[in-house]
């Protein structure tokens, strides 16, 4: 239960070891000891680190569910062992690839898994969580889209179209339980430094993870439903989506 001065208690993050969803736990855990379930697969090597890292953050308790995001059929099972131990106050959704863009568009196999990953496990999981939350009368929901769904681009158009889904699902998504209770928050960062963009050449208005997670948890204080990171990022991406395509396409991005 969110306490009296709007501090969660327990917090859950799917993508247990993500590197965003961890930042954004420890931010979170700078206010007070709190429990954390992670979702996470279970083979994921980086487990152990996951959970000493919150514990060195002040966790009161760090759980563990085994999860696999592209196994659909048992993510109902999943939430409900995630909700054992009672209601969930902020649970983040945090799992996703990004992959080589070339190979995506060519490699069928690929393109299926990056879609199942990002998009319909997300959604998979934001119904369930939907469904909970809305039977807690209260909790946040935090989604981490994308700018790069804003406005599909050539170069990373398979990432970027799955993006776009997820963004559309859990801004209506938030729309849909508003009148329950329950808010949800989308993110849509511009490239951040993590292990998953490591390969990619740095853009300008890149962020630190910490970035993130500092916007992620003050958005949530002031009930906001989407927001850029970095903040101007909303309108670097309001100037792009007037480019008309024909000279859209030959932008060098």
């Amino acid at each position: 239960m969110i306490d009296a001065v709007g501090n969660p208690q327990r917090l859950l993050l799917f993508g247990g070891t993500s590197e965003i969803g961890l930042a954004i736990c420890e931010e979170f855990l700078t206010a007070q000891p709190m429990h954390v379930v992670l979702a996470a697969l279970a083979d994921d090597p980086k487990r152990d680190e996951a959970k000493a890292q919150l514990e060195a953050a002040g966790a009161a308790s760090v759980r563990f569910v085994d999860f696999d995001a592209t196994a659909f059929d048992s993510h109902p099972e999943a939430v409900e062992e995630c909700f054992a131990d009672g209601d969930v106050d902020v649970s983040i959704v945090a799992f996703g690839m990004l992959g080589d863009a070339e190979e995506l568009w060519q490699d069928q196999a690929k393109a299926v898994l990056a879609c199942n990953l990002n998009y319909t496990g997300a959604v998979s999981v934001g119904v369930l969580l939907g469904q909970k939350l809305k039977a807690q009368g209260y909790g946040q929901i935090i989604a981490m889209s994308s700018a790069a769904g804003e406005r599909v681009r050539r170069s990373n158009f398979v990432y970027g179209s799955t993006k776009a889904g997820l963004d559309g699902f859990y801004l209506n998504l938030g729309e849909a339980l508003e009148e329950y209770g329950p808010k949800v928050l989308v993110i849509r960062p511009g490239q951040v430094r993590t292990r998953m963009s490591a390969h990619v050449k740095e853009a300008p208005l890149t962020v630190d993870k910490e970035d993130v997670a500092k916007l992620a948890v003050s958005s949530v204080k002031q009930g906001k439903s989407l927001v850029w990171a970095p903040p101007l990022f909303r309108w670097v991406m309001v100037i792009l989506k007037l480019i008309p395509r024909p000279i859209f396409r030959k932008l060098p991005i």
